[in-house]
């Protein structure tokens, strides 16, 4: 009775798990096995989500011309291919069975040519991607063929939804070292895309790099599926090897001919998973799991119009995309609140987090003003900060959370420097002297404003020039040195050279740097580095100069003073030390530029007690 108890439960286990193990390994066609002539066919989406059939005639084996090695060249034709005009850009992972078994996908064809021949890679490598433990993204050797005329994948365009033209052109300007080329397309109803769909060969399928209130994606072909496993595309997206994309199902509006190549018009859907794999022979991915990412947060007020547009999207952790797609979407944001392109101020501040960063939260505000198109500037030093995150030379940064502010006004909030004018011209070290600087704003009646100087207490007696500039200026310091042929390129490898920066000065340096708002008094400091333009000195020798520099005042009279500086020299024709700089300023309503001089007269510092 045991016995025939412990059978029954075997059967039943064998009659549960039957089903799984029959469907588990396809039944493929090893490519020593196809012969020019074969006829099969291949299956692909283009219109919907519904999966049709084309005609596959096997023309030969190109021996390895291809980036996974030997690919199959074959004809297409039937009323699938009549309709769309050849193979198209997205049919890319379109399986090809022949005699019921799967050979590979579609994946290679020749532009400005028969649009009807094509290639394929071969399930055999395509199936190799699932045994690759490597989960970091990494460069590999692109496609070098020495013939003429090369076989070129059918790269797949990248569908943009919720993107203005303006926002999109940027787009398309900032991928196109990729090979990316951005369309810009409308969602697709819920109704037509069933959530959470489940793929199957000849489905289409999507990578996106952004999603949420706008998409940027691109459109490929399911060519296998195993369990939760997904094999696609036949060919590589970014050839980025082990990557963090999101995986999506994707529906298709229609198909575009065009001259070198038609493509599917479509658009992602609902996230199905993660894409790990981006290499030579297609893209990998698993359902059910879902990729890290960086949460992003736009909020935009046009003060002109009182629209404030708010849209939150989640971009993929890709060192090299991440800082241009977060950027461009920013100005998409901008672009939409505006409802216009051109001239303006912008208020701009973004907080952001991340792991294994010093200090964990990066923060900054500026303010700008362009004269042409004022939602690209806004943008450029929130691009920066990513990218001095993303591509630092220290370690992998994590970013957790973005949030970005902007504020945005039609009116020209500028103002220059008419003059300056310290209201006590002798000081002892360590006394704060008031500089009233008389700004003239844009259009409008000159107003005053005065910074607080502290003379530094190490400060020897005799004259004492200070700079008194725009915060968005450049030093005049590093424009004489600049006249007398010292470039910054090599300021900065005298730098660098005398200190290693770390990560953490390097991101203190970004969010310390002068605001474009702000009115900056500083110590003018003019000393040339030794061998770059002036006398070489020795290592042992500190060298003592002096410079003639015009003195701007209130009533414009021009005076010349010398200024005494002092150079530490330790390594001959090298800088290893300089005299610390001394700033003060404050922050205005402007974005201020010009910048003019005061003199102040240094007294010795009174040591009676």
């Amino acid at each position: 009775m045991l016995n025939t108890w412990k059978r029954c439960l075997l059967l039943f286990i064998i009659m549960i798990f039957l089903p799984f193990t029959a469907q588990a390994y396809p039944s493929t066609m090893p490519i020593d096995q196809i012969q020019k002539g074969m006829r099969g066919i291949a299956k692909t989406v283009v219109s919907g989500t519904t999966i049709e059939d084309f005609n596959v005639e096997v023309l030969g084996i190109m021996a390895q011309p291809g980036a996974s090695g030997n690919l199959i060249l074959v004809k297409t034709s039937g009323d699938v291919i009549e309709r769309t005009g050849g193979i198209v850009q997205g049919m890319s992972g379109s399986p090809v069975y022949i005699d019921g078994k799967l050979v590979g996908a579609i994946a290679y064809g020749w532009p400005l040519t028969d649009h009807t021949i094509g290639m394929v890679t071969p399930i055999a490598d395509m199936l190799k991607l699932w045994d690759i433990s490597d989960t970091k993204p990494s460069m590999e050797t692109k496609l070098q063929n020495n013939s003429t005329l090369q076989p070129k994948p059918m790269v797949t365009p990248l569908m943009v939804s919720g993107f203005g033209e303006s926002a999109l052109s940027m787009l398309k300007e900032k991928l196109s070292p990729f090979q990316l080329m951005p369309y810009a397309v409308g969602n697709v109803p819920q109704s037509e895309v069933a959530p959470n769909a489940a793929f199957e060969p000849g489905s289409a399928a999507g990578i996106e790099l952004v999603r949420g209130d706008v998409s940027i994606g691109a459109i490929g072909t399911v060519t296998y599926t195993e369990g939760n496993k997904v094999l696609a595309f036949g060919h590589p997206f970014l050839q980025k090897g082990g990557v963090s994309y999101f995986m999506t199902n994707a529906s298709i509006f229609t198909v575009v001919n065009g001259l070198e190549s038609g493509f599917k018009v479509g658009t992602t859907g609902d996230l199905v998973g993660m894409v790990t794999q981006d290499r030579k022979a297609g893209i990998a991915g698993v359902i059910g799991q879902y990729p890290s990412v960086i949460p992003i947060r736009i909020t935009v007020n046009d003060v002109n119009t009182n629209k404030i547009q708010d849209d939150a999207v989640q971009v993929v952790q890709n060192e090299e995309l991440a800082p241009i797609l977060s950027a461009t979407t920013a100005y998409n944001v901008i672009e939409k609140a505006m409802d216009r392109v051109g001239a303006g101020t912008a208020n701009v501040s973004f907080t952001i987090t991340a792991r294994n960063m010093p200090g964990q939260t990066l923060q900054r505000e500026n303010m700008f003003y362009s004269p042409a198109n004022i939602g690209e500037t806004a943008v450029g030093e929130f691009f920066e900060a990513l990218n001095l995150l993303m591509n630092n030379q220290f370690n992998p940064v994590d970013i957790m959370d973005v949030k970005v502010k902007v504020e945005v006004d039609k009116e020209r909030k500028t103002a220059s420097i008419v003059s300056a004018k310290a209201q006590a011209t002798t000081a002892k070290p360590g006394d704060t002297v008031a500089i009233n600087v008389q700004l003239k704003p844009f259009r409008g009646e000159p107003i005053t404003r005065t910074v607080n100087f502290t003379v530094p207490q190490e400060q020897a007696p005799g004259p004492l020039l200070l700079e008194v500039r725009g915060g968005g200026m450049v030093p005049l310091t590093q424009l004489l040195l600049s006249q007398q042929g010292v470039d910054e390129a090599l300021l900065k490898g005298i730098k660098a050279k005398t200190k290693t920066k770390s990560f953490e000065d390097t991101l203190n340096n970004f969010v310390s740097r002068d605001r474009n708002n702000t009115v900056v008094v500083e110590i003018l400091d003019t000393q040339m580095p030794a061998g770059a333009g002036g006398e070489e000195k020795t290592a042992e020798n500190k060298a003592v100069d002096t410079e003639v520099l015009p003195q701007s005042q209130d009533d414009d009279t021009s005076l010349k003073v010398k200024k005494k500086r002092e150079l530490t020299i330790e390594n001959k024709g090298e800088v290893a030390t300089a005299q610390a700089k001394y700033k003060a300023f404050i922050t205005t309503d402007y974005i201020v530029d010009n910048d003019t001089q005061v003199l102040l007269n240094v007294e010795a510092k009174d040591t009676k007690k």
